[in-house]
């Protein structure tokens, strides 16, 4: 027995010192290299041999378990992209991926299944605003970080980490107060003002906000009526089915207001199809949101008068975090609201003020577009 503890202590031994000779060869590379390899060099000098090979060591991925929407819109395939980008594994990230393709069920038991795998956090773009209490308390007491992307939840504070997205009621209120100050300049202010809207999913968070925002100029201006507001999903189909029946229905339509790009895009197809003029010009304003690049190209041709930004590029956002809560950080508040502008056909963007804030809009050029990066 003693004989046999003899030979694996040599055994250990040698493999120590071979290990540790190797490293001393690493550290030994000629200056003419790379400077990459010159900087590792450099960092090492501090640390003890043990430390060194600790560094040298494949690093740990952060497992991210991630459940998208689905592909529904030009906006969601941007932020798909971008998820993608932000938890590469160049960036350190082993990306587990659920595209709901609009399911709110998938998308529970998606969360279910990463929390069972177990990764190490999940990012959630939730469909709808309710039904996820249960789901992130078993994340919760699973001590998996949650982080909320794009709409947010009913849900208590405790159970993510931070939401970081789009304030959509605001984006409702800048559309209501551009169409009470364009309707101005056109002395159309005092008119009997005819409104139809294409609503996104029923139940999204971009869509009660949005309805919100524009209500609240809907009420400060007893000339604008409404005359419909119906479910256009998202999608493109679904903005030229609504608007079709509504060509049917009323005989005379000012204004479409339509949740995002790709409604209006359906939209402006069904009213081709009607011989219906709209845009700048026209006999319809629209107004749309997202700001995507084929929106924006339809603001640029005068097709949609004006288009309020959602940011789909929130998934940086998140890994920053990550990578804060990885060195022992938390976030500071729990929810943060992305950077966003507002866009115009006019070569006279005016500027508008909500909450106190003013939003200066942007008048659509081809080298915008050319740079726009979604």
């Amino acid at each position: 027995m003693i004989q046999k503890r003899y030979v694996h202590a040599v055994v250990l031994f040698l493999s120590v010192c071979f290990f540790v000779c190797s490293v001393c060869v690493i550290k030994t590379v000629p200056d003419d290299m790379d400077g990459f390899g010159a900087q590792e060099d450099a960092s090492f000098d501090h640390l003890t041999v043990a430390e060194q090979a600790l560094a040298l060591l494949p690093k740990k991925l952060i497992k991210v378990g991630f459940v998208q929407v689905g592909h529904e819109s030009d906006w969601r395939i941007a932020a798909t992209k971008s998820c993608k980008e932000a938890f590469s594994e160049e960036n350190g990230y082993e990306l587990y991926f659920v595209d709901a393709d609009n399911d709110p069920k998938v998308q529970v038991e998606a969360v279910r299944s990463f929390i069972k795998e177990p990764v190490d956090y999940i990012v959630i773009d939730p469909i709808l605003t309710t039904g996820w209490t249960a789901v992130l308390k078993e994340a919760y007491h699973a001590h998996i970080p949650v982080i909320l992307l794009d709409r947010t939840i009913d849900c208590k504070e405790q159970y993510y980490a931070a939401w970081f997205g789009s304030d959509f009621v605001r984006e409702g209120e800048l559309a209501g107060q551009w169409l009470q100050n364009y309707l101005n300049r056109q002395d159309r202010g005092a008119q009997e003002i005819h409104i139809v809207t294409i609503n996104g999913t029923q139940g999204a968070s971009a869509q009660l906000g949005r309805t919100e925002g524009f209500a609240r100029y809907l009420g400060k201006n007893d000339n604008w009526k409404l005359l419909a507001q119906d479910c256009g999903d998202f999608t493109e189909s679904g903005g030229k089915a609504v608007m079709e029946a509504y060509l049917k229905t009323y005989s005379k339509i000012d204004v479409v207001v339509c949740q995002n790009d790709n409604e209006a895009l359906g939209a402006c197809a069904a009213m081709d199809e009607a011989d219906i003029s709209y845009g700048v010009d026209g006999d319809v304003i629209v107004i749309s949101f997202d700001a995507t690049k084929a929106g924006l190209q339809a603001v640029l041709e005068g097709k949609i008068n004006a288009d309020f930004e959602c940011n789909p590029l929130s998934p940086p956002y998140a890994a920053e975090a990550i990578r804060r809560m990885e060195a022992g950080e938390q976030p500071e508040k729990k929810h943060y609201y992305l950077p966003e502008e507002c866009f115009a056909a006019e070569e006279d963007p005016m500027v508008l003020m909500v909450n106190f804030e003013s939003e200066r809009m942007i008048t659509v050029t081809e080298e915008l577009l050319d740079d726009r990066e979604y």
